[in-house]
């Protein structure tokens, strides 16, 4: 019990850094003075009345710029994993019984719920396409952004040669998952750079991924990839410290809230390609009978999730049902018999492998140790050869591609292009670097600008590496369509600029 009451500590940064309580009205209405909500439930709270999970609902899963509102959004899939965590957390409270302390049946669903609301908040626009974007961006400039030139300015020099390995790493192998963290903890400003103030419980059990970029092992689920950035690495080393981690060890929760992401993306990506109409339900089935009829694979747990379906679209079928509507009420009945399988799968094994999880020994991925494992890799294949690969697809993610490329063209301009460099708020050098500065985020640019009350300690970050997270910052708070509203409106000024002054891109 004394292992979950750390793993459940319900401090804030606000606590730790010594932040004075707010001076408000020394009187309150006589029926306000009581909260009811333990803080891992103000956290889920916090983070559903958010801006940024808000700006998920135009931000892709699979399907870019999708028309058919029944397809599913960042912000829906988000929806549907906090459910599914919220679900798990209350079956694993009474299945764990007296290991857990007092008003755990409150805490954990709630704690999962919160990180499974959370845990896509800080991917950039266009789903995985996006994070790549970023990545080649950076790649692709790496020369000047990095290294200091022989006939460049002396002090812009002296700055980049402070760049460690860290610092580049962080954006050559961007990470959606350590975006969120910062959005969470930094990004989200309200007065002070403590972001949502979320308990340091609830933010363990977010992180899926514990390593520095400069720390990356592929071998090791918990490292393979970026975990935080280096701005936000002593917020992490204080949060793991007070709920007890240590090494390459996760929070127990966030194993849990990552096997309902798996489960969700496996399942409900395979939904959205047939009510697409990529695919019908009787290819579906077709892909697990095949599984099941090959002798190197005849699973039980495919054959079970089979048969139920395939019994259920037999009884609809019998009702005379139009053919569209037979393919998705048999979907829908699919997807009800395969997640109800996997979480019952994901709690056996948590139970069972219990010992190595709170002892922080566990190592992998929580389906791929459970009676479901095969279930979610043919599923994942099925998605992949139907929906990640199809060309409707891959034509848009590719638009998505080239936009946020040159859109982060022009943004750099606007955050570079100034008249002196030491100074970040130094006058633009054109009136369209000018234009696209006063474009970005103000509340990023105030982060930036280091104009607020700030609590963490100052981590000497060189000024080259400021920009280029003002950049990240900005590029991933982005939904789909503002990115490309953004990319035209930039592209028409460039132009009309372009026409007078030759040299303004770099």
């Amino acid at each position: 019990m004394e292992r979950w009451v750390k793993l459940l500590n319900d401090k804030r940064f606000s606590e730790l850094l010594g932040r004075p309580k707010s001076a408000g009205p020394e009187t309150e209405l006589p029926f306000e003075n009581k909260q009811f909500r333990l803080p891992a439930e103000r956290d889920h709270d916090r983070i559903l009345f958010s801006t940024p999970l808000r700006r998920m609902g135009d931000k892709t899963q699979v399907f870019p710029l999708e028309s058919i509102e029944s397809i599913r959004t960042r912000l829906t899939h988000s929806y549907e994993v906090a459910n599914l965590a919220r679900s798990l957390g209350v079956e694993l409270v009474y299945l764990l019984g007296k290991e857990l302390p007092k008003d755990a049946i409150r805490i954990i669903p709630s704690m999962l719920a919160a990180a499974g609301l959370a845990h896509d908040i800080g991917n950039p626009p266009f789903g995985h396409q996006g994070e790549n974007a970023i990545k080649s961006w950076f790649k692709r400039n790496e020369g000047f952004l990095f290294e200091a030139s022989s006939d460049g300015d002396g002090e812009i020099n002296e700055d980049i040669k402070k760049l460690t390995k860290q610092h580049k790493n962080d954006f050559l192998l961007f990470e959606g998952n350590a975006q969120t963290l910062r959005v969470l903890t930094k990004l989200q400003v309200i007065g002070d750079d403590l972001g949502l103030n979320l308990s340091v419980g609830t933010l363990a059990s977010l992180m899926k991924y514990v390593s520095a970029s400069d720390k990356i092992d592929k071998t090791i689920q918990a490292r393979k990839k970026v975990g935080f950035f280096a701005t936000e690495q002593s917020l992490v080393e204080t949060i793991r410290k007070e709920v007890g981690l240590e090494g390459d060890s996760r929070h127990p929760l966030a194993l849990v809230m990552e096997a309902c992401d798996d489960i969700a993306y496996s399942v409900l990506d395979a939904e959205d390609s047939i009510k697409k109409g990529l695919v019908s339900f009787n290819d579906l089935t077709a892909h697990l009978k095949h599984q099941i009829d090959s002798g190197s694979n005849n699973d039980p747990v495919i054959k079970h999730v089979y048969d139920k379906s395939q019994h259920e679209h037999n009884k609809f079928f019998e009702q005379n049902l139009d053919p569209n509507e037979l393919n998705d009420v048999s979907t829908q009945k699919f997807r009800v018999h395969a997640i109800h399988v996997m979480v019952s799968a994901i709690a056996h094994t948590f139970k069972e492998k219990y010992e190595e999880i709170i002892s922080g020994k566990f190592i992998g991925e929580l389906i791929e140790h459970s009676y479901a494992a095969k279930l979610w890799e043919t599923l994942k294949d099925f998605d992949k050869k139907n929906a990640f690969d199809h060309n409707a697809v891959i034509e848009i993610e590719l638009n998505g591609y080239n936009t946020i490329n040159c859109l982060m063209d022009y943004l750099w301009i606007g955050i570079s292009n100034r008249k002196k460099y030491s100074d970040i708020e130094s006058e633009r050098t054109s009136p369209f670097a000018r234009y696209v500065y006063s474009k970005i985020s103000r509340n990023y640019r105030r982060v930036f600008e280091g104009k607020i009350k700030s609590y963490h300690r100052d981590q000497q970050i060189p000024i080259r590496y400021r920009e280029m997270q003002l950049l990240t910052d900005m590029v991933s708070g982005m939904t789909d369509r503002f990115c490309i509203e953004l990319h035209n409106d930039f592209e028409k000024h460039y132009k009309e600029m372009q026409s007078i002054d030759k040299n303004l891109l770099f």
